[in-house]
């Protein structure tokens, strides 16, 4: 069923227009940005609270690589945990950096499929992956933006009736995936010439739990950078809107993106340097140092399969 023409124009436009208004918004940021204040920021962190942000971030990336653990219980594949989970962190890691297309889909598909499994079988756990995070998003973001735990600037369209109500929604959609899980008869559809099934309630209940989880951490790796005094759901509140942003936007690693709507929607609550230094030691926690040991791991992940095939090699010549 092809996309709509009106739908397909509309959402090339948003994304135009976020390619135009973040570069603006980093320009004016850089030009009126006290850069000291930011370096005086970056100093102060402490070596034992960048430890702290870095084994956040460490957890955050285990428990996403364990949406594949589940995936793992759901498409019965054997691949032990040992291969399962190294794979999961270096996807992610690009995932975060180069676009979902590149580590997320592209990726995933080539080391699974050098590790057996078949293209139905990935294609599974890639869509149960994408579920688990964002049924978790739909039910922790819902829940805050419902509880009117941000504050929007009066400025914004949405407003704060606007965006309690759209947390309603969101809750609604995780809860009506999990009563489907739990009470729906036909459990596979076809979509797209996709077979789609639906998990067991406990299986979608551990899906939900693991998703908030990993938004959770991130926001706490960021309340961590910033000043303690700062209300830690107003941080996740604002990472969660952030990301629906970036999603859009459609940049790689989300760049510009979270530090525009951070300060747009924190503006007043602390200093434009004090926020940016934070955001600077997020990216590098977060994004930056586990890149790099995805990398390492990536490349250990080639050795091993070319050794493989050089060792199935020989074999298959002897038979």
């Amino acid at each position: 069923m092809a996309t709509p023409r009106w739908k397909t124009w509309g959402k090339r436009l948003l994304t135009v227009l976020f390619l135009v208004l973040i570069p603006v918004l980093l320009f004016t940021l850089a030009r009126n940005l006290d850069w000291n204040e930011v370096r005086q920021s970056l100093l102060a962190y402490r070596s034992s609270t960048l430890a702290l942000g870095l084994l956040l971030a460490l957890c955050s990336y285990l428990v996403f690589a364990s949406y594949d653990l589940l995936a793992r219980a759901y498409t019965g594949h054997r691949l032990p945990a040992r291969q399962v989970l190294p794979v999961a962190f270096v996807c992610y890691a690009f995932n975060l950096n180069f676009t979902t297309w590149v580590g997320g889909v592209a990726l995933r598909y080539r080391l699974y499929n050098r590790l057996g499994l078949d293209t139905p079988t990935i294609t599974r756990i890639l869509t149960l992956g994408l579920l688990t995070n964002w049924m978790g998003y739909l039910l922790l973001a819902g829940t805050v933006f419902a509880l009117g735990l941000v504050k929007l600037p009066d400025s914004w369209v949405v407003g704060a009736g606007g965006l309690r109500l759209i947390g309603v929604l969101m809750v609604a959609v995780a809860l009506a995936y999990l009563f489907a899980c739990a009470f729906a008869k036909r459990r596979t559809w076809d979509l797209r010439g996709h077979e789609v099934t639906l998990p067991s309630l406990r299986l979608a209940l551990c899906q939900v739990a693991l998703g908030a989880s990993n938004w959770a951490l991130m926001a706490a790796l960021i309340h961590l950078l910033l000043p303690p005094d700062l209300f830690y759901p107003s941080v996740l509140g604002v990472l969660l809107i952030s990301c629906v942003a970036g999603v859009v936007a459609h940049i790689p690693a989300g760049l510009g993106v979270l530090e525009a709507v951070f300060l747009a929607l924190l503006h007043g609550q602390l200093g434009q340097g004090t926020l940016v230094a934070a955001l600077l030691g997020y990216r590098t926690l977060y994004y930056l140092i586990p890149l790099l040991l995805a990398v390492v791991i990536y490349l250990i992940l080639e050795k091993r399969a070319k050794t493989l095939r050089r060792q199935a090699g020989p074999a298959l010549d002897k038979r």
